[in-house]
């Protein structure tokens, strides 16, 4: 995956946020679903955000970006900011 392929992801994961978020101040869906839903896409947003920083990393440091790869969720989200 490419970091423009990366970046269209993130893209579309911001967007499918903001859609449920309208959707819930719409009564189109349960805050139950908008919460579940919103926490895996931030999920994802998270994997997302960490493979194009590590791609950015190894580029700098005169490796192949391609050798990135997506690490787990749990190990994502257990990054201090």
């Amino acid at each position: 995956m490419k970091d423009t392929d990366i970046l269209a992801h993130i893209h579309d994961l911001i967007e499918e946020e903001h859609d449920l978020r309208r959707r819930l101040a719409s009564g189109g869906i349960s805050s139950y679903e908008e919460n579940n839903r919103i926490r895996q896409v931030e999920e994802a947003l998270d994997q997302a955000w960490d493979l194009l920083r590590q791609r950015r990393a190894r580029r700098d440091a005169g490796e192949d970006p391609d050798t990135a790869a997506p690490r787990p969720v749990g190990e994502v989200e257990g990054y201090r900011q």
